[in-house]
């Protein structure tokens, strides 16, 4: 028994490790974290690499007089990091149309387009976005011709309003007024703030102090959710993009996040609106009724669209979410205060109910249409301006063009 205790003893003295290796061990440990961290850092921007100059190197932001609006013949190039490298190229009214403005051809049914980053195109190539795809298509489907003058960007309804006379000089025959939840929550905006600066010095423990907060107080799924939302504070921002770019592929996982957010951002989408909500609502109403009742004096049909965003799309493709919440409410209220001032609504939401997965026509983590999403806004678009709700573009008001007349 004492040769076995001894034996015992002297194997557990041996097993013990040095005091070298309790240091190297930890060291070791950190260093494999601190690879795999750069590593996926380095992989991360790479792939989801962002290239400057943008679009706002072609934009004027501080002219109180006209809002955001852009430098006429200015050309720029711009990448974000889920976007292939697009140009910008603006006419002479400093416009992306695609074409310059001009005395109408007879014959021509012109659409003159506003609204802001949607209608613009951003982060897609102009023969990509819908403004380009949608002239084409109503041009097929009536048989007669069709162009679209593409005036969106700095559009939101307050600098709508307020540069409409340019609108109506160019003679349409239809208004085509894009909004998002975007527009309505900015209905008043008129220039960017300055840019606040940021305490980078503080970004480890403002990090750290999220994913305790986070992985203490929720589930595991919905904590990493948090913390995507959050930003990651201590990872470089292509790191974060990436996570975030793969986790959003889930359509319930995008929306779940996307709820997490501020009520200045989610709030269109409850079911009882928040005071400040209301407040933005009525400031639409405003801009919305002097802008149809100079379309009215013009003589000018105008149409205005909602387009849904990307969680919005999400939840209604789902066809389910969370109590207190209705992707339909603001849709709603935009057809109120658009046709009570006598104007035309078009309802796209319902039609997302039957498209697969429609939230693929967003880049999962930037709110904006890709091409994909474009393609899709344009057939929409098509289908319900063709149908009926403008009598002069219905697909069987016009005989279709002779072979040799379409050339």
């Amino acid at each position: 028994m004492t040769l076995s205790r001894t034996s015992t003893d002297e194997t557990a003295k041996n097993a013990k490790l040095p005091h070298r290796d309790w240091m190297l061990l930890p060291l070791l440990g950190l260093s494999t974290v601190v690879f795999l961290t750069s590593s996926m850092s380095l992989i991360a921007n790479r792939m989801f690499l962002e290239w400057n100059p943008s679009v706002f190197n072609c934009m004027v932001l501080n002219d109180p007089s006209t809002g955001e609006r852009g430098f006429p013949n200015c050309v720029t190039t711009g990448k974000m990091s889920e976007s292939h490298l697009v140009e910008y190229r603006f006419n002479s009214s400093g416009y992306r149309a695609g074409m310059e403005f001009g005395p109408k051809a007879p014959g021509t049914y012109r659409i003159v387009m506003g609204g802001t980053s949607i209608a613009l195109g951003l982060f897609v190539q102009r023969e990509q976005t819908f403004a380009a795809l949608l002239p084409v298509e109503l041009s097929k489907q009536t048989g007669r011709k069709v162009e679209l003058y593409n005036q969106g960007w700095g559009g939101v309804p307050r600098v709508f309003d307020l540069r409409f006379n340019e609108v109506l000089a160019n003679n349409p025959d239809l208004i085509l007024w894009i909004l998002t939840p975007w527009d309505i929550q900015n209905a008043s905006f008129l220039l960017p703030e300055p840019p606040q600066p940021s305490n980078k010095g503080s970004r480890l423990a403002k990090g750290w102090s999220i994913i305790k907060r986070c992985f203490s107080t929720q589930s595991f799924p919905d904590a990493l959710s948090d913390i995507l939302k959050s930003g990651f504070e201590f990872l470089s921002p292509g790191s974060t993009h990436m996570l975030r770019h793969y986790l959003y592929q889930s359509q319930s996982q995008y929306v779940k996040s996307y709820l997490i957010g501020e009520d200045d951002e989610t709030g269109f989408l409850k079911v009882e609106p928040s005071m400040a909500w209301q407040s933005h609502l009525r400031q639409f109403d405003t801009y919305a009724a002097d802008v149809e009742e100079r379309a009215r004096i013009a003589g000018v049909p105008l149409v205005a669209v909602l387009v849904p965003n990307h969680a919005q799309a999400a939840m209604i493709s789902m066809g389910q979410w969370p109590a207190g919440y209705d992707p339909y409410k603001l849709d709603n209220e935009l057809r109120s205060v658009i046709t009570n001032h006598g104007g035309t609504y078009i309802d796209l939401l319902p039609s997302f109910r039957t498209i697969p997965n429609p939230e693929r026509g967003y880049f999962p983590v930037d709110p904006h249409l890709n091409a994909d999403g474009h393609s899709i806004l344009s057939k929409l678009l098509a289908k319900e301006l063709t149908s009926g709700a403008v009598p002069a573009l219905r697909a069987d008001a016009r005989p279709q063009l002779a072979p040799e007349q379409g050339r």
